[in-house]
């Protein structure tokens, strides 16, 4: 039984042609944040027969499953990316929409002890950068 089939059953969720194909498009992609729009494309390009509804119904599936966290980054479209359990934060590049994924230990401590001074133990969190490149010297 393959990754995918498991992640779908332990999900609760049955094994379908499109939860598959879904999965097997996040992946096999090299970016880790896909948008529904994305996802489509990909299987069209597979000559999949899958429409847009039924990515957008199941990526609220697997959304709510867990198997997918969904981002909504100001200024673009909804993203996705496979739950793999390990908390990071992102920048977006604001000229390219690029999403970068990065991990500071010393900002999870921070935002711990920040909350602490105030009297409260975080639940969750999301953190976000809006970036751009820095101008290279002439």
């Amino acid at each position: 039984m393959d990754q995918e089939t498991r992640d779908l059953r332990k999900a609760g969720l049955k094994v379908t042609h499109p939860r598959m194909r879904i999965l097997q498009v996040f992946e096999e992609a090299d970016e880790r944040h896909l948008t529904a729009e994305d996802i489509y494309k990909r299987l069209l390009a597979h000559q999949e027969d899958i429409g847009l509804a039924t990515v957008y119904r199941v990526l609220t599936q697997f959304e709510a499953a867990g198997i997918v966290m969904k981002h909504n980054f100001e200024g673009g479209q909804a993203v996705y990316e496979l739950d793999r359990g390990k908390h990071h934060d992102h920048m977006i590049d604001i000229d390219s929409g690029k999403v970068i994924e990065f991990i500071s230990e010393e900002i999870e401590r921070l935002q711990h002890e920040i909350a602490e001074r105030h009297g409260y133990v975080i639940e969750d969190h999301s953190l976000v950068l809006y970036v751009r490149p820095k101008k290279k010297a002439r």
